[in-house]
């Protein structure tokens, strides 16, 4: 029996997983370049061969770990998002999912953001994920703001996306979430402007 069954009941893509949830409490809780593939592998109770019969290198591991948390974190917007009929209030509720994704990480953080820090290096594999991710958000942004049907919905999303972003690294910086909560009043006053609800704020 190999060891990927014995260890998960459920072959390879056990391993896997397991493989990248270990990367995901190292790399995101101690740093990537602080972390060996050896404590990656033991994490996961696997050999370090086992690991790179996954991902043929640590770089690879790094893009797969960061694809991984996208795929977490858009999974915990829509969700969010799902609590919410109206597409403004949607727009605002984008704060919520910041809020929460930020302290289910105990402050430390965006991910991505850590990552690029780490790899200035615009060429590598990482930087094209942690690229992608916010290519992801403001797309998802400016979605929401079509629906909104307001005049200018790429206007609004990038002014909403550079709110969000800057409330997420705050609150990181300052171990305090409740920034996000305060970024979401301003956000519904981008919003409300847009629509032409309400003057643009500092107007």
């Amino acid at each position: 029996m190999t060891e990927e069954k014995t260890q998960t009941g459920n072959g390879g893509e056990g391993t896997r997983e397991r493989l990248l949830a270990a990367a995901d409490g190292l790399f995101y809780g101690g740093g990537i370049c602080a972390t060996g593939v050896n404590a990656v592998a033991e994490r996961a109770g696997v050999t370090k061969m086992t690991l790179y019969a996954h991902f043929s290198s640590k770089d690879e591991l790094v893009a797969a770990y960061l694809e991984d948390h996208d795929r977490r974190w858009r999974e915990f917007l829509e969700e969010t998002l799902a609590g919410h009929d109206d597409p403004k209030d949607k727009l605002s509720a984008v704060c919520d999912a910041y809020r929460g994704w930020l302290a289910a990480g105990n402050l430390r953080g965006c991910a991505f953001v850590n990552c690029a820090a780490e790899f200035p290096d615009p060429g590598h594999p990482a930087r094209r994920v942690v690229r992608e991710h916010k290519a992801g958000v403001r797309e998802r942004l400016g979605a929401l703001a079509a629906e909104a049907g307001v005049m200018d919905p790429g206007t609004l999303a990038e002014r909403v996306f550079v709110v969000l972003e800057g409330a997420y690294v705050t609150g990181a910086l300052e171990g305090d979430e409740g920034v996000l909560g305060r970024a979401r009043e301003l956000v519904a006053d981008l919003v409300a402007a847009a629509a032409g609800d309400r003057p643009s704020p500092g107007a």
